[in-house]
């Protein structure tokens, strides 16, 4: 860790002694905070869990589950993809698909045709509902986006987004293996 004065500082942690109690008068901007609620983690994770929670809340009125809006933002960017490249671009394990996609079909958003050139895949395509849904969807989306960032001005959402993008990328770097 990093002082101020560009000296190596070494934390109480390290030292053998208390956590770290991060931001502080010195230094406001450490990134570590191990109080609940204050940490980089927690506080990504409870906003998320209230943008959630409002989408949620509001798509289900058509009947769209949270785990089907994920698939269904991929599928309006590139219909006729494979469950396999749904579950890669969602971040999902392939059975969790398997069940939101079986929901799909059932609802009529979706059906599943195998592949003309490999008839192992089965290619994931929107029904004339499923491609409806966008547009009575879609503006929830940017309903609870625009009550997330009330009071933000549009540098300090594109800053937001490029910090994130940053931090996912940081991380994605350090994953093992």
């Amino acid at each position: 860790m990093t002082s101020p004065k560009g000296k190596r500082a070494v934390s109480a942690a390290a030292k053998g002694g208390e956590a770290p109690e991060g931001p502080s008068q010195e230094n406001p901007g450490a990134a570590f905070h191990y109080r609940p609620g204050q940490s980089m983690g927690y506080l990504l994770r409870d906003c998320y869990r209230s943008l959630a929670k409002s989408l949620e809340v509001r798509i289900a009125r058509h009947g769209v589950k949270m785990g089907q809006w994920f698939l269904l933002r991929e599928l309006w960017e590139e219909d006729g993809l494979t469950q396999r490249e749904l579950s890669e671009r969602v971040g999902i394990m392939e059975p969790t698909t398997v069940v939101a996609i079986r929901g799909m079909v059932k609802d009529g958003v979706v059906t599943r045709e195998r592949d003309t050139k490999d008839r192992r895949k089965l290619r994931i395509h929107l029904t004339a509902k499923g491609r409806r849904l966008k547009n009575k969807l879609l503006p929830f989306a940017s309903e609870v986006n625009a009550i997330a960032t009330r009071h933000m001005s549009e540098d300090e959402i594109r800053q937001f987004r490029e910090l994130m993008n940053r931090m996912k990328r940081n991380m994605a770097e350090a994953e093992p293996g």
